[in-house]
This record gives structure tokens, C-alpha cells and sequence, in this order.
């Protein structure tokens, strides 16, 4: 039987803002990897009462509680202390927590106080989960068929000691296995592929779920079994029906963007590309270039909003700004023509649009936008696109969604 779980972050500066908690995104995916189920997340600040209550009523409800930050050393970190009051437990020092701690400091060169040293007093009947990284120890109880895990708050500390440490422990109270991969979809809304999907949506084991990301979708299935390896024979003939339904839609599992497939793809076929933007202002070539490796496939990029701009350095002639405007698929052309013939490269995009507030017309409203790709072979295609809802300072996402649709024709042609 399936073991379920509850993750509690504690510190006052998450619940004022101050730092996000992404402890619990983190731990709720590899939990979801032992086949331990998550069913609440809580925040709470360093209060004792509230603490207490919290953790009473986790503990009351679940079978395993883990809770992330308030081992540190100051008279406002009382997790542990708080986990020992509800549970009924002592604490003693621990030798090994204490003798590495003091080693910590010694080995960056600070002395370490008095407070310091209520960090290595644990549980008696404790699991340590000695800390390498910083000065608190985690740990493991088991009292009355519960569970509960103390972490420390610094991700840097935390997430190894997990990996290392917890991760192995948990392991020990897993039945079963889930093995999960995921799709990511561009071109193919949620509604609508909702609707294509269908009846794998319903299904229970595999399960196929939906999210909706920025101007894309994802797509993960999952399968639990007994082992890894019968789940992920379980999964594939989802992941082909997946395909077979969706197509060159889904354009990579599990990745986490799309220029994380168009600078490798790029790279494979040993070609280069450059980019004259307009009202995307330098985003595409921001997102090819955060790619590691970029270097080798990334010639130049142009933000040409200036008409000036366009004729003088791209050679948009001007015949075409002053017949079809600036935001026309002629233009469009023309950049991508353009940045071509300037940098030398193999693939040459050209991006022009309206992305509001203002600006927009009846025939060209706030959100139309012209991408045209060409490429050495002689070949120019170009697309309008109408990205705008009519809604209030959607600017971002016009000039976001402009730069994906750009991204996908590059992947589309490399394809």
C-alpha cells in the first residue's frame, strides 16, 4: 500500500516573500519517483504554537512527514525542538554531528559559537543525515508507524543530503515505482489538445496529465509499477500513441525549452544562424544564446526597430517599409533576407510585429506579428501570427510567444 506524504517549509521569510520555496516542487517530484504520494504542501513562519499545530496535524494525517528549514542555530529554529515535543522524544548530542561541524569551521576559517552546538543535539532513536555542506545535520524518526524527516533550509545543503542520504531511506517505504516522462508541445493549445488526447487523459495507470506553460504545453505521462523497468515498458506504448496523435507538435522530452532543441539540432547539422529582430527587441537571440555551445551556431543578431535601421543595415528596400509598412510579411522577408546576406550564415530570421499597448490598427491589430525564415538553400518562408487576446499589458507575452513561433519554424526547417 502506497504511503502518503506531506512536506511543510518552514521560516517566516517564506511566508513573507521574502525567498520562494522551491523545496517543495523538488521534493514532490522525487517522492513521486519512490511511488510515495504527496497530498499537502504547508508553509509556516517561526512561530512555536503555529509549528506545533502544523506538525500535529501532519503527523495525524500522513504517513510520512518531511519539513524543510529551522535547524539552524539562533533562538528562532525550533523544528527540531518542536518535532520532539510533539513526538515525545529526547534529544542527545550526537559525537559524529558535532566533531564534523567543528571541522566545517575550522575548514572555512571561523570560529564557532556556543549556539552553533544545540545544531548537533538529534532524537534519541534518530537516522542522521550528517551535513557536509553547512553546519546542520538532518534526520529521520519513527514513532507509532509515522514518519518524519528533517531537512535543512538551504537548497544548497538540502538537496544532496537528499539525493545522498533521504532519498535512499525513503526508499525503504515504497512499494511500488513511478517512472514519469515528459513532453513538451508547441502549436497545439491545451484546449485542443485536450481534446486529441482524450482518452488517455482518463487513464489510471498509465496516467497522462496536461499543463499549460507559456505559448506551449506539457505533457507528462506516467506509469507505476513494481519495478522501473516494467514501468517503463508500461509507458511506451502511451508515449507512442502520444506521438502518433500529436506529431512534430511535441518537439522534446524532457527538455525544458525550445532553444534547448534548436541549438543542438543546429550543432548536428553544422549550421549557423542570425537574427534581425523588431519587436521582440534581441529575445530570440537572448534565448539561443543562453544555450551552452551557442557560440558555434549563433553569427549575429540585429534589433532593428528603426526603419532607418532596416533599409540602411538589413537593405530593406525602401520601397516595401513605405508600400506595406514595417509590420508586413514583405518586410519580415526582407530582414531575414537581410541578416542572411550580413552575417554570412545558413539560416537568417526576421521578426517584426506589433506588441502593444499601442500601436495596433483594425487591419493590423496589437499582437500581429510577421516571422519569416530564410536559409542558404533559397528557400523564405514566412508566417503571420495573431498573438494578442485584446487584453491589457500582454506586451510580454506577445514578444515571448513571438520569439517561440521563430524558435519552431528554425526547428521545423532544421527537421
Amino acid at each position: 500500500m502506497s504511503k502518503n506524504a506531506e512536506l511543510i517549509a518552514v521560516g517566516t521569510e517564506i511566508i513573507l516573500g521574502d525567498i520562494v520555496n522551491t523545496h517543495s516542487q523538488y521534493l514532490s517530484q522525487k517522492l513521486a519517483q519512490l511511488g510515495i504520494n504527496v497530498f499537502y504542501h504547508t508553509s509556516v513562519g517561526d512561530n512555536p504554537a503555529r509549528l506545533r499545530f502544523v506538525i500535529e496535524q501532519a503527523v495525524g494525517r500522513s504517513d510520512i512527514v518531511i519539513l524543510s528549514g529551522g535547524l539552524g542555530p539562533t533562538e528562532d529554529d525550533l523544528t527540531k525542538e518542536t518535532v520532539c515535543e510533539v513526538l515525545g522524544l529526547p534529544l542527545h548530542q550526537d559525537a559524529e554531528a558535532l566533531r564534523r561541524m567543528s571541522a566545517f569551521f575550522e575548514r572555512i576559517g571561523r570560529e564557532m559559537t556556543d549556539n552553533n552546538i544545540k545544531q548537533s543535539m538529534v532524537p534519541d532513536g534518530a537516522v542522521i543525515f550528517q551535513n557536509d555542506r553547512g553546519t546542520a545535520p538532518g534526520m529521520a524518526v519513527e514513532k507509532d508507524g509515522k514518519v518524519v524527516l528533517l531537512l535543512p533550509g538551504p537548497p544548497s545543503e538540502l538537496v544532496p543530503m537528499f539525493e545522498e542520504q533521504a532519498y535512499p531511506y525513503l526508499s525503504g517505504f515504497s512499494d511500488a515505482v513511478l517512472v514519469s516522462r515528459s513532453f513538451r508541445v508547441f502549436g497545439v493549445g491545451e484546449s485542443l489538445a485536450e481534446v486529441k488526447l482524450g482518452a488517455m487523459l482518463a487513464g489510471e495507470n498509465p496516467t497522462a496529465a496536461l499543463y499549460a506553460k507559456q505559448s506551449e504545453v506539457l505533457v507528462r505521462l506516467t506509469a507505476k509499477a513494481d519495478t522501473e523497468e516494467k514501468a517503463a515498458e508500461m509507458l511506451q506504448p502511451v508515449v507512442d500513441e502520444l506521438y502518433s496523435i500529436l506529431g512534430d507538435t511535441v518537439y522534446g522530452e524532457d527538455v525544458g525549452s525550445l532553444e534547448e532543441v534548436v541549438v543542438p539540432l543546429l550543432r548536428e547539422k553544422g549550421l549557423k544562424v542570425a537574427t534581425a529582430e523588431s519587436c521582440t527587441g534581441g529575445l530570440l537571440a537572448q534565448k539561443i544564446t543562453s544555450i551552452p555551445g551557442s557560440s558555434e551556431v549563433f553569427e549575429c543578431g540585429v534589433v532593428s526597430y528603426a526603419n532607418r535601421i532596416k533599409h540602411e543595415l538589413l537593405h530593406v528596400p525602401q520601397e516595401l517599409l513605405e508600400r506595406y509598412g514595417a509590420v508586413s510579411e514583405q518586410v519580415a522577408a526582407a530582414m531575414a533576407e537581410g541578416v542572411l546576406r550580413l552575417s554570412g550564415a545558413d539560416i537568417g530570421v526576421g521578426i517584426t510585429g506589433i506588441a502593444g499597448p499601442g500601436g495596433g490598427s483594425e487591419e493590423k491589430p496589437v499582437g500581429t506579428v510577421y516571422i519569416s525564415v530564410a536559409s542558404k538553400m533559397g528557400e523564405t518562408q514566412t508566417k503571420r501570427f495573431r498573438l494578442g487576446y485584446g487584453r491589457k499589458n500582454e506586451r510580454e507575452q506577445i514578444r515571448m510567444a513571438s520569439a517561440m513561433n521563430a524558435l519552431d519554424m528554425v526547428r521545423r526547417l532544421l527537421l
